[in-house]
């Protein structure tokens, strides 16, 4: 997710700092997306303020360190607006390490290895669908409901997915390719010898 985006959307409805935008970030997505890291959130209002998304003014305070208060400018609503209403292309494409393992797993030509590497993903992604669901119980802002049930179907999906490898490679007779022993390295050419 561009997380620079999303900013400049809560900075859209009027100025704010830090904190006040890590808090109302979280509150917006809601609890599965987990803690903003407040430093990560300070390089990305510098990286908009460096092209002119936002500018800054510092505020001083009697006790704390001076307080910056971001606002967007012009160019930050023609960005927000232009990424508003464009398609969303999926993040990443196809390139996931649960991919990579079943393309390896299945390249090995052991069953048992395809076996358990759909298992264990099964078994983390049941899990997950818990959590979303008990998380989703307790949501009562409709937009973070909203959120919770993609990112269940996101995680359907992905049990979809874990299912059709099952069938492909594991109930298809011939699906696997046969194992080939590893090639030989230089220490088990010179004990032969």
């Amino acid at each position: 997710m561009p997380i620079h985006h999303a900013v400049l959307s809560l900075l859209s409805r009027g100025p704010s700092y830090g904190y006040e935008l890590k808090g109302a970030f979280e509150a917006a997505v809601g609890p599965q997306w987990g803690p903003l890291n407040i430093g990560h959130l300070y390089q990305i209002l510098d990286r908009l303020s460096r092209d002119g998304m936002v500018v800054s003014q510092r505020h001083a305070q009697a006790i704390k360190p001076d307080r910056v208060v971001y606002e967007i400018t012009d160019t930050g609503h023609t960005e927000l607006t232009r990424w508003l209403g464009e398609a969303s292309p999926r993040s990443g494409g196809f390139r996931d390490d649960f991919f990579l393992k079943v393309t390896a797993a299945a390249r090995s030509g052991d069953a048992d290895t395809v076996r358990t590497v759909l298992s264990q993903q099964r078994t983390y992604l049941m899990r997950e669908l818990r959590n979303l669901d008990g998380l989703r119980r307790k949501a009562t802002d409709p937009v973070v409901a909203l959120l919770l049930s993609a990112a269940t179907r996101h995680v359907e999906a992905d049990l979809s997915f874990v299912d059709d490898a099952d069938r492909t490679l594991l109930r298809t007779p011939g699906a696997l390719p046969t194992a080939t022993p590893a090639p030989a390295t230089h220490n088990d050419l010179s004990a032969s010898a």
